[in-house]
Parts: C-alpha cells; sequence; structure tokens
C-alpha cells in the first residue's frame, strides 16, 4: 500500500528517501539503533526535548507517526541498544519521518552546532581536551549521562569510549544540518545496514 506520510513541506525530502535501495527489517534493526544516538546527540547538545520532536513532526505534517510522547518513546525505545528495547518493530516509514524530524532539528539549530565543531577544532589544534570548553563540556556530559542511564550496555561502557562516540556523532551532526542533510543521514543509515548494531566501541555513524 503506497505510504501516506507525505506533505507539502517534506515531499521533495521525502522523495528522495524512497528512492534506491530500501531496508529490510533485519537492517532496520541497525537504522533505528543509529537513528537514536542521533537524537540523542541533538538532545544532549541543543537541550532538545520530546516537545521539540513533536512539534518538529507536526511542521513537517508527520504527526500521524509521531503523534504523541507515547508514540515517540515506542520509536525510541525500539532501538537494539536500549534497556528494555525490543517493545516496537520501527517499519521504514516511520525510519524516513525520524530522518526528517532530526535533520530540521539540526538544522534549526546549526549556528551552535558549528560553534561546537569550531571549538573542538580549536582545541584539537592546541592539544587540550574538549572537556575545558564549557559547550563541549557540558555535552559530553549530558551525552554520557544519557547513554548510562538509557542504554543496556551504558553503565559498563568506558568513558573514553562514550565520549568518542558523542564527538563523532557531533561531527554527523554538521553534515546533517545542511539542506540535503537527510539525504546524507539516510544514506549513512544505508551504508551501514547489514552490520552490528552501533556500539561506542565501533561508532559507524
Amino acid at each position: 500500500m503506497p505510504s501516506t506520510v507525505k506533505s507539502p513541506n517534506s515531499n521533495a525530502a521525502w522523495e528522495e528517501l524512497t528512492s534506491g535501495i530500501q531496508p529490510d527489517p533485519i537492517q532496520l534493526d541497525n537504522i533505528k539503533a543509529q537513528l537514536d544516538l542521533v537524537l540523542l546527540a541533538l538532545e544532549a547538545l541543543a537541550g532538545i526535548g520530546s516537545e521539540a520532536m513533536l512539534r518538529t513532526a507536526a511542521e513537517l505534517n508527520l504527526a500521524d507517526v509521531v503523534a504523541d510522547r507515547v508514540s515517540l518513546w515506542r520509536l525510541r525505545q525500539s532501538s537494539p541498544l536500549r534497556k528494555g528495547q525490543g517493545r516496537k518493530r520501527l517499519d521504514v516509514d516511520e525510519a524516513r519521518s525520524l530522518v526528517l524530524i532530526a535533520c530540521r532539528l539540526a538544522n534549526q539549530h546549526q549556528e551552535l552546532i558549528r560553534r561546537a565543531v569550531g571549538l573542538l577544532e580549536q582545541l584539537a589544534e592546541q592539544n587540550r581536551e574538549p572537556h575545558q570548553a564549557a559547550l563541549l563540556g557540558d555535552y559530553l556530559d549530558n551525552f554520557s549521562n544519557a547513554y548510562q542511564e538509557r542504554m543496556e550496555d551504558g553503565e559498563n561502557t568506558p568513558p573514553d569510549q562514550l565520549t568518542h562516540l558523542a564527538l563523532k556523532l557531533l561531527i554527523d551532526l554538521l553534515f546533517y544540518s545542511a539542506p540535503n542533510g537527510s539525504r546524507r543521514l539516510w544514506m549513512a543509515l544505508l551504508d551501514r545496514t547489514g552490520v552490528a548494531p552501533v556500539h561506542p566501541s565501533k561508532p559507524e555513524l
């Protein structure tokens, strides 16, 4: 049955995501893990919560997929990395919807993302640790705390691996905040289908 999850606001981007390779249900396990981590990075950096995600879904006319806090929680909870995961399977249209939502949010916070990445580059040139910049320190702390609280292996993951994953996701967010960010993210997700779900020791995004 043809998808009804399209709108004037998101139609062009949606069409880009429906062309080419389509993931199968097994590959979607990896996709939903990666999408949850992208959203987690946005939360940690910009303080984005469920209300902002639901508002963005409404702006994109995707409220039929992400209708309320419960439906959003179920989509996020479908990640195989999550504690108590497996309560809902993520279908392809739901994955596409989360891609559009994540990239719209990244675009809305592009200035903040650019500032954070710029600080990261500056500190690297000076051989200084990212935590020495307040913005990056807060981001890394927020990301680590949320990961440890929500993910099955969170409490057993070494801090340096979480830092590595968080910084990798931060750099990726810069690309996803661009006008063609949704296609970039979707292609990155498809490129990594068929491999094991992402893990902080082996970040795939």
